[in-house]
């Protein structure tokens, strides 16, 4: 399977993929799960402290304090991220950092932030939603796909 790929390749080109191949650095799988573990969990532990915060302190119930918990999820990773922190964070915990709510507003961030040379309009705005638009667009579909399935359910099964 691996010949495949150096088919179309000169004898020159596959013989420097062996030689590069060679000397690159192993990577260490199971202390990167672990960090990601350690890193996406701290997030999470973070968001369900948030979240008792809201309910102790100001009489959410546990589902209201979902939104208040989220929006400052989505504020200290924006924050994070243009203070570069979230970066150096992502660099160390890897994909544990992709925690929907926190990866998601750090991409976004992250976009706005590397297009800002080219206006706030084209530039930042554009490119903003060039990330987000997409995933929201998905989010709108999948949830009115979901609707449909429930009420279909509700209507042939008679469930209330």
């Amino acid at each position: 399977m691996s010949n495949k790929k150096y088919k179309k390749l000169t004898p020159t080109q596959q013989e420097y993929q062996r030689f590069a191949k060679e000397r690159e650095p192993k990577r260490s799988v199971l202390f990167n799960i672990a960090k990601a573990f350690l890193v996406g969990g701290t997030i999470c532990t973070i968001g369900q402290g948030l979240q008792m915060f809201f309910v102790t302190y100001f009489n959410f119930t546990e589902k209201t304090a979902g939104n208040p918990t989220v929006a400052v999820l989505i504020f200290a990773s924006a924050l994070l991220t243009g203070l570069g922190v979230y970066d150096h964070i992502a660099q160390w915990g890897g994909a544990g950092t992709a925690v929907p709510v926190t990866g998601f507003a750090n991409t976004v961030t992250s976009a706005a932030i590397e297009h800002r040379s080219e206006g706030y309009v084209l530039g930042v705005g554009g490119n903003m939603f060039k990330i987000a638009g997409p995933v929201i667009v998905f989010g709108v579909f999948s949830a009115f796909v979901v609707a449909i399935i429930k009420i279909a359910v509700q209507v042939l099964g008679g469930v209330k």
